[in-house]
């Protein structure tokens, strides 16, 4: 019985743990990787607004040709959503349509989103 004890408190003693340096070399490694995904993440995002907001210029743009086409004069935003050429709701970056020349107005729109 005393040697198996003895064998089993010596090979306890020949196992080696990760030490405290390895762990903290490992922690840093993982860091620097979570930083380039969330570098990476912005620049997807930042393309998605972008994208986002060319399709809602596009989307109105062909309301007020619509509305023109149909009625013969361009319309407000509201007017656009009465005449069902616009769903209901506030687009998030078209503030105003012109009902005189049917120009856009766009507000806090991202970079490389423009009217024309």
């Amino acid at each position: 019985m005393r040697r198996l004890t003895d064998r089993l408190s010596e090979a306890r003693r020949d196992q080696r743990g990760f030490t405290l340096i390895e762990l903290l070399i490992v922690i840093v490694i993982l860091g620097i990787l979570a930083a380039i995904v969330a570098f990476s993440v912005r620049g997807i995002v930042d393309r998605g607004d972008v994208a986002a907001c060319k399709a809602e210029v596009k989307t109105v743009a062909t309301a007020e040709e619509a509305n023109y086409a149909k009625l013969g004069s361009y319309a407000t935003l509201t007017d656009l959503q009465a005449n069902g050429f616009l769903r209901a709701g506030t687009p998030k970056y078209v503030s105003a349509a012109s009902a005189t020349d049917g120009s856009l107005t766009l507000s806090g729109n991202p970079a490389g989103c423009t009217a024309g």
